[in-house]
């Protein structure tokens, strides 16, 4: 499975910003998919991800602010990220998971000024 995230880019603290995630190869075969982040010198943490079935997960620090949603028809997911905090500051990275495989996006600098 190939991933090419869109969005990103500089906010302010408070303010929101939308990124997106499209599939595309063997989609058919694509469970769960979800957004990660890795803040400078930090380890890629989970942010949210949604399964096949449309249930979602959120990390603690982001409960309440970000919404993952995801569009089967277009392959692509999505990740409104409101009420940002410079914490939220890090590259996101779009992952899919197939029985067989867990890929990645190529990441999209998000970075919140204060």
């Amino acid at each position: 499975v190939q991933l090419q995230a869109f969005g990103g880019g500089l906010v302010q603290a408070g303010g929101s910003l939308g990124l997106s995630c499209a599939a595309s190869g063997n989609i058919f075969s694509i469970g769960t998919m979800g957004w990660y982040r890795q803040a400078p010198g930090k380890q890629r943490e989970l942010v949210a991800t949604v399964s096949s079935g449309g249930s979602t997960n959120y990390a603690d620090s982001v409960k309440g602010r970000f919404t993952i949603s995801r569009d089967k028809g277009k392959n692509t997911v999505y990740l409104q990220m409101n009420s940002l905090k410079t914490e939220d500051t890090a590259v996101y990275y779009c992952n899919a998971r197939t029985l067989i495989t867990n890929d990645w996006g190529q990441g999209t600098l998000v970075t919140v000024s204060s």
